[in-house]
């Protein structure tokens, strides 16, 4: 037995509850279990208890066995002050038999205890220690088919959302850096995207380090954008022989002085990387697609299409390119566009959670329905987590469905939060 067991089960009141007694014999019926708390104080909050002839209405500790009250210091704390009852697993102290009472409340009065131990089904209890012991994929993999289609929908959809919340957090800490500057911070977030995994703290710093004012001024010069990305990055710092590195050098030794740069420590890295996501081919696109548009995330909150967005993000890094991966390097002719898979990533990872955490910080329910929207319309994720639940039958059928998976997998199944999850409840409902 765990405490998060007990809250379990007493939340969704899975024990027998005929002829219910405190340990001082008092008769107890639960009118209403309360709401449960996961924030400071006890356990469950506005419950409603009639004990004996007498109808309460309080707040309920619960503990693995009585002696964990005073274990716990609640004697001495004035938030347990209004517990009406004190539910254990096991009294292992007497309870209100002893001549010194265990669950004392700081004003001196005296909380009756009721037993659990003995009134919860043993299914439930071998249910629940299968799930914790095993080391499969996921804890419910042997019983992850009894649970029904409308249990899955509902609970996709709330991981959705708090994918989503928490993800808008985070960006609600860049807002915090750049005075609430929406453009700015959306910016940061997307130049993070282009890094992929490898380069996403490098390519972070060189959105930070050129303000967005200036790239503003430069956006109809491809060469100088290029210039201030790549220069940023620590790219233009070799000996070239082609005309066009050494063309973007120049321009980056002037605007470096210019606006008084500074270049960013962060290093880019090649090492194990296809070559269409080279540093360098990755900021030549980010380049072209701050030449071909402005005032982007302002485009994005107005238009009403995913369409549209993925139009604005199919861009092509300039000419030199389609002949080179890396400076001085020469190669077959290849137009090094964004490409379907990276627009749907940028989709997912970038634009959706941006414009949701808008919608909240504006309390503007219209902005967070379409980012969810959008990863109907964008496809889904294909990666060892999808195709782990795919292999169970799962439907992994857009954005929508992996982004919700993989909040499942990550902050679910790998914590083994089964009593948190609707799958787990539902499964463990059904013993």
């Amino acid at each position: 037995m765990t405490e998060r067991l007990l809250q379990f089960i007493w939340q969704f009141q899975y024990f027998n509850k005929g002829e219910l007694v405190t340990t001082a014999g008092e008769t107890v019926q639960v009118l209403f279990a309360g709401q449960y708390n996961t924030n400071q104080g006890p356990d469950f909050s506005d419950a409603k208890i009639k004990i004996g002839n007498t109808t309460w209405a309080g707040t309920v500790e619960l503990h693995i066995k009585t002696s964990d009250w005073k274990k716990h210091k609640h004697q001495s704390d004035k938030n347990y002050n209004n517990v009406m009852l004190h539910v254990v697993w096991e009294d292992d102290g007497g309870g209100n038999r002893n001549s010194v009472p265990i669950n004392q409340t700081e004003q001196n009065s005296i909380v009756p205890i009721l037993e659990l131990n003995g009134r919860v089904s043993k299914f439930l209890l071998l249910r629940y220690e299968e799930l914790m012991s095993t080391d499969s994929f996921i804890p419910c993999e042997k019983n992850i088919n009894t649970v029904r289609d409308i249990t899955w929908k509902s609970w996709k959809d709330r991981l959705l959302v708090e994918r989503l919340l928490r993800k808008s957090k985070i960006v609600e800490n860049y807002l915090q850096q750049n005075n609430y500057h929406w453009e700015e911070t959306f910016w940061w977030l997307l130049a993070r995207n282009f890094g992929m995994k490898v380069n996403v703290d490098a390519f972070e710093a060189i959105a930070k380090s050129i303000p967005i004012n200036v790239l503003a001024k430069h956006k109809r010069q491809i060469h100088q954008l290029e210039a201030l990305l790549l220069g940023q990055a620590g790219l233009l710092e070799e000996k070239f022989t082609d005309d066009y590195p050494l063309m973007l050098q120049k321009e980056y030794k002037f605007y470096k002085n210019k606006y008084r740069l500074k270049p960013c420590s962060s290093p880019v890295f090649f090492l194990r990387m296809r070559p269409g996501n080279f540093p360098t081919i990755r900021l030549a696109q980010l380049a072209m697609l701050v030449h071909d548009s402005a005032h982007l995330f302002s485009k994005i909150k107005e238009t009403d299409t995913a369409k549209d967005v993925k139009e604005w993000f199919n861009v092509t890094a300039n000419d030199y390119w389609h002949y080179h991966y890396r400076f001085d390097e020469p190669t077959s002719f290849k137009k090094k566009n964004l490409g379907v898979a990276m627009v749907d990533n940028i989709i997912i990872n970038t634009v959706a959670p941006v414009l949701f955490a808008y919608g909240s910080y504006h309390d503007e329910n219209s902005y967070k329905d379409k980012a969810l929207k959008w990863l109907e319309k964008t496809a889904a994720e294909n990666n060892n987590i999808t195709r782990g639940f795919q292999k169970l039958g799962i439907e992994n059928k857009n954005a929508f469905d992996s982004q919700a998976l993989l909040e499942l997998k990550n902050e679910y199944c790998n914590r083994k939060r089964c009593l948190d999850c609707g799958v787990g409840n539902s499964i463990l409902k059904n013993q």
